[in-house]
C-alpha cells in the first residue's frame, strides 16, 4: 500500500473578505545574503538523516497546498514513495489557505504551506507563522528568491506572458510592452483575472518599477478598453483560444496544459513582451514550514526534496515551470529559456505592498467587474 494519502478538503469559496485578510498581511521579504553553500555530501547526509528520523516517527506530514492537485499531486506521491513519509494534503486557493492558517493559529494541523505566490508566504512570515529553514536548503536557491528571515523559499519559477489567439493575430500584431494594450484598438479584446494572486503581483511589480502614478495611469487606460474578467488563468487561456478575447495577461505554463491535452491545433500561443517590464516578470511558487508543525523532520525533508534534481526536473518537464537550483536541468523544447526573455530588473523582495495593490484595484472598480 502506498504511504501517500490525499485529502481533498471542502473549502469555502474565495471571497473578497478572505482576499483582503490575506493581502493585508502579505509581504514578500527582502533578499537575504547568500548562505554558505553546503557540499553535495553534506546536503545528502543531512537529507538522509532527516528522512530516517521522519520515517521512524511514523507520523503523517500535513501539507496545505495552494498549488492544484493536477500540478503537484504526482510529485507529492513521488516524495512519499521515495522517503516512506505519509502525506496528507489539503488543496485550495493560496490566499484562502493562508487566511485559514492565520485563523487556525496554534491549532493549525498543517506542517507545510505550499504556495503558488510569494505574497502569501510573506503574509505568514510577517505574522510569525513560519520557521527558519536549514542553511543547506537556503543555499540552493538565489537569495532574491527567499525571505530575509530565511523562513520561506522558492522552488519553481513562472513567467508573465500575453497569450494570444493564433487565428486572429500573429506576434507581429502584438505590442512591445504592456502599455501597447492601452491603445483603443484593443477595446473589448483583452482578458485578465484581476482577483488572481499572480495578476496582483504583476500590478505590484508595475508600481515598483514605474511608480504609483504610472501604474494607476496604466490601469485606468486598460479599464477604459473594457478588459473581460475571468476567474482564473486557465479559464482565460481557454477563452482566448475560443476567440472570446484576442489576448490575455497570464502565466506562461497554463498554455502548455491545453497543448498537451488538445495538441498543436489549440489556437493560442504565448508571447513575451519585447521590452523588459512588469509584463514579463518572473514570480515563484514556494514553501515554508509552520512554527506549529508537529512533524518538523518530515517537513524539512519535504522542502529539501522539492529542491532535489528529481523534483526540479519534474517542475521543468511536467509543469513546464523554471527550475531554481544551480544545476543542469533539462528544459523541454516548448519552454522558452529565461536567457531569451526580456526580464525586468526586479527583486521579488521589493514586491511587498500587495495591500496597496488591492486598494488601487478596488478604488478603480477593477474587482467589481
Amino acid at each position: 500500500m502506498s504511504s501517500f494519502v490525499r485529502r481533498q478538503s471542502l473549502t469555502r469559496p474565495a471571497t473578497l473578505i478572505t482576499l483582503a485578510l490575506m493581502l493585508l498581511l502579505a509581504a514578500c521579504q527582502p533578499a537575504m545574503p547568500a548562505a554558505p553553500v553546503a557540499t553535495d555530501a553534506t546536503a545528502a547526509e543531512a537529507t538522509a538523516e532527516a528522512t530516517a528520523e521522519a520515517t521512524a516517527s511514523g507520523e503523517t506530514l500535513v501539507v496545505y497546498s495552494g498549488r492544484s492537485e493536477n500540478l503537484v499531486g504526482p510529485l507529492l506521491e513521488q516524495f512519499s514513495q521515495a522517503t516512506g513519509i505519509q502525506v496528507e494534503v489539503r488543496y485550495g486557493g493560496t490566499s484562502e489557505l493562508a487566511a485559514t492558517i492565520l485563523e487556525e493559529g496554534n491549532n493549525s494541523p498543517a506542517d507545510i504551506f505550499f504556495s503558488q505566490d510569494a505574497g502569501a508566504l510573506g503574509a505568514l512570515s510577517k505574522a510569525g507563522r513560519l520557521a527558519p529553514l536549514p542553511a543547506e536548503v537556503l543555499a540552493q536557491v538565489p537569495a532574491n528568491l527567499q525571505s530575509l528571515q530565511g523562513d520561506w523559499i522558492g522552488v519553481s519559477g513562472r513567467a508573465r506572458v500575453l497569450v494570444y489567439n493564433t487565428d486572429e493575430l500573429t506576434e507581429a500584431d502584438l505590442p512591445d510592452d504592456i502599455w501597447g494594450l492601452t491603445d483603443p484598438a484593443w477595446q473589448g479584446r483583452i482578458g485578465w483575472a484581476p482577483t488572481n494572486a499572480s495578476l496582483q503581483s504583476f500590478i505590484t511589480a508595475l508600481r515598483v518599477l514605474e511608480g504609483e502614478e504610472r501604474a494607476q495611469q496604466w490601469l485606468e487606460a486598460l479599464l477604459a478598453n473594457q478588459p473581460v474578467p475571468y476567474p482564473n488563468n486557465a479559464a482565460l487561456v481557454e477563452a482566448t483560444a475560443a476567440g472570446e478575447v484576442a489576448v490575455g495577461l497570464t502565466n506562461h505554463y497554463y498554455l502548455y496544459r491545453f497543448l498537451a491535452e488538445q495538441g498543436e491545433g489549440f489556437t493560442a500561443r504565448n508571447y513575451y513582451f519585447r521590452t523588459p517590464n512588469a509584463g514579463s516578470m518572473i514570480n515563484i511558487a514556494g514553501v515554508g514550514i509552520l512554527t506549529t508543525a508537529k512533524n518538523t523532520a518530515a517537513a524539512e525533508t519535504f522542502v529539501e526534496y522539492l529542491l532535489s534534481l528529481e523534483a526540479q526536473q519534474y517542475f521543468a518537464t511536467e509543469t513546464n515551470e523554471y527550475p531554481l537550483i544551480a544545476a543542469d536541468i533539462q528544459l523541454p523544447e516548448i519552454l522558452t529559456p529565461l536567457s531569451e526573455i526580456a526580464l525586468p530588473d526586479l527583486d521579488l523582495s521589493d514586491i511587498d505592498d500587495l495591500q496597496g495593490t488591492l486598494d488601487l484595484l478596488q478604488s478603480l472598480g477593477a474587482l467589481d467587474q
